[in-house]
C-alpha cells in the first residue's frame, strides 16, 4: 500500500512539535547564537516535482555542514576517484572537529564530512582556481538543483566562522604539514566557511538533494550530474559518517542517509523515493538537530522508507 506521504510529514511535524526548543543552539559560532531555537520546519521533495511542507519550510537558515554533501560530489565530478588519496571514507567515531585524530593518522580526514576532511575535499575541488570561482560552482550547483537563484551566502555568518575558524584553520595546517593540502590553509578555509555559511529553506534544500535520490540525476531536467555509482558512494558515506559519532544512532533510528549542519539542518535522502530537509536549530550533544532527528524517525517508520526495510 502506497503511503500517504502528505499524512506522513504532518504527522512527524507534529510528534516532534512539543519538543521544539529543546537542545542547544550552536553559540560558539556568534551569527548562529541568535538564531530562535523554537524555529522547525520539515519538507518533503519528490522526483516529480511535488513537495510536502510543514512549519518554518520556507525559513532561510545556515545550512553549515549539509553543504559537504554537495562540495564532495562536485568534487568528485571534477577530481574522480583521486579524491580518496587526500581523505579517507571511515566513520570517525571523533567529534566533528578533532585534531589529535587527524595528527595520529598522519593527516589523512577520516571521512568527507568531518570539518578536516571537508577542508581537504574543498582543497581538491579548487583545483588550482581562485576562490571566487569555486565558491559561484558551489553556488549555481545548488541554486540549479533548488530552482531557485536566490540561494545565497549568509555574509554575517560567513564572517562570523571566519572571525571564530581557529581550529578549522588549524586542521588545516596539520594536513598541510603532511603534505595534504595543495593550496594556502587561507584560500582553502576562505571557500570552506563561505559554503558552511550558504543559507537555504527546507524547501529549497530538499530539491537540492533530490539527485542523490534518483542516482545522480536531476528528476526535473534529466541531466545525469553525477556517475550513479558515485551518488550510491555519497549515500553510503552519509549514511555511515553523516552525523559524526552520533551517525549509528542516527541509522538506527531513522536508517537513511543523512548530513546534519549545526545550524540545525538535517538532509535526508531516500533511495529511488525522494529527498528530505528538516530544520530546527537546538542541536544534541552530537551536533545533530534534536526536534529534527525526532521528526525524520516518525517520518521514516510512518512511510516506510527506512533502507533497513
Amino acid at each position: 500500500m502506497t503511503p500517504d506521504l502528505a499524512r506522513c510529514v504532518a504527522e512527524a511535524y507534529q510528534v516532534a512539535l512539543p519538543h521544539r526548543g529543546q537542545g542547544r543552539v550552536a553559540d560558539y559560532i556568534p551569527a548562529l547564537a541568535k538564531v530562535d531555537p523554537n524555529r522547525f520546519g520539515f519538507a518533503l521533495a519528490l522526483p516529480d516535482g511535488t513537495v510536502h511542507a510543514a512549519g518554518d519550510a520556507d525559513i532561510a537558515f545556515s545550512i553549515q555542514s549539509v553543504s559537504k554533501v554537495f562540495t564532495l560530489a562536485l568534487a568528485l565530478r571534477r577530481v574522480g576517484s583521486s579524491l580518496w588519496d587526500s581523505v579517507g571514507r571511515e566513520p570517525s567515531g571523533s567529534a566533528f572537529n578533532s585534531i589529535v585524530q587527524l595528527e595520529s593518522e598522519q593527516g589523512i580526514p577520516r571521512n568527507p564530512l568531518i570539518n578536516a576532511g571537508a577542508i581537504a575535499t574543498t582543497d581538491r575541488l579548487i583545483d588550482g582556481r581562485a576562490g571566487d570561482a569555486v565558491i559561484d560552482e558551489i553556488l549555481d550547483f545548488i541554486r540549479a538543483r533548488a530552482g531557485d537563484d536566490g540561494v545565497d551566502i549568509d555574509r554575517d555568518v560567513a564572517a562570523s566562522e571566519s572571525e571564530t575558524g581557529a581550529r578549522n584553520r588549524s586542521l588545516g595546517y596539520f594536513m598541510q604539514a603532511f603534505d595534504n593540502l595543495r593550496h594556502p590553509v587561507e584560500a582553502v578555509t576562505g571557500v570552506y566557511f563561505r559554503q558552511c555559511a550558504i543559507a537555504m529553506s527546507c524547501r529549497q534544500l530538499a530539491k537540492a538533494g533530490l539527485f542523490l535520490a534518483m542516482e545522480g540525476r536531476d528528476p526535473l531536467t534529466g541531466e545525469q550530474l553525477i556517475d550513479p555509482h558515485r551518488a550510491r558512494r555519497i549515500n553510503a558515506i552519509m549514511m555511515l559518517c553523516g552525523h559524526y559519532d552520533n551517525s549509528g544512532e542516527f541509522a538506527f533510528r531513522v536508517g537513511l542517509p543523512g548530513k546534519s549542519g549545526v545550524g540545525g539542518g538535517i538532509l535526508c535522502i531516500a533511495p529511488g523515493q525522494g529527498s528530505i530537509a528538516v530544520w530546527s536549530p537546538g542541536l544534541n550533544e552530537a551536533g545533530t538537530s534534536l526536534v529534527g532527528a525526532l521528526a525524520l524517525e516518525h517520518f521514516a517508520y510512518a512511510a516506510g522508507w527506512s533502507v533497513f526495510d
